[in-house]
């Protein structure tokens, strides 16, 4: 039986989740001690009771042309009404940014999608206060189109273009085939 690509990234994102949480603050011997997942829960403690207020505004949802008609491009929704809110901290140490988020918006359909979860980004410096990260989202959705609602377990790459810790222009690239996924959703992040 051939193994399933997509467990296999969903578990290796999980893996990675849980050791950019466990390395996002520099360990002390006390922590080192501790183990991985304690740093790991400790990091995210943190985040939730040190972030900062976030606001989250779907800008644009881009369906790459070479896997969809014209037809089906002319009718989807590619400026997505909604609203997001969530908690983000930057660190210290080294000046990553992880977040718990929850957003609500228009999918590619006109129909309401949901998202709740942990997002992680790493940012490299570009020009002054000018910085270019990547990163990933954890999150649980729900959409018409997937079993009416239903939730389900995601993971997405995030890229990322943030100026002095306190606004971003965010993109998250949805994998696909020929006719599905195969976009990229771009949203605007305001720090309070």
């Amino acid at each position: 039986m051939q193994p399933n690509p997509t467990r296999r990234l969903i578990a290796a994102c999980c893996t990675a989740l849980c050791i950019n949480a466990a390395s996002a603050d520099t360990a002390t011997p006390e922590q080192e001690a501790e183990g991985w997942f304690d740093r790991a829960t400790t990091s995210l403690k943190r985040t939730w009771t040190e972030g900062t207020p976030e606001l989250y505004v779907p800008l644009y949802t881009w369906h790459m042309p070479w896997a969809y008609t014209q037809e089906q491009i002319n009718n989807y929704n590619n400026f997505p009404l909604g609203l997001g809110v969530g908690r983000g901290r930057f660190t210290e140490e080294d000046g990553d940014w992880h977040g718990f988020y929850a957003m609500g918006f228009q999918d590619s359909h006109s129909k309401p999608e949901y998202q709740i979860g942990y997002a992680y980004k790493t940012f490299w410096p570009v020009a002054g206060e000018l910085k270019a990260g990547i990163g990933y989202t954890v999150f649980i959705g729900a959409r018409s189109d997937y079993h009416d609602y239903m939730p389900f377990p995601g993971i997405l790459p995030i890229i990322s273009l943030a100026y002095a810790k306190a606004v971003s222009l965010d993109a998250a690239y949805v994998p696909g085939g020929k006719g599905n996924g195969n976009v990229l959703f771009f949203w605007s992040t305001v720090r309070f």
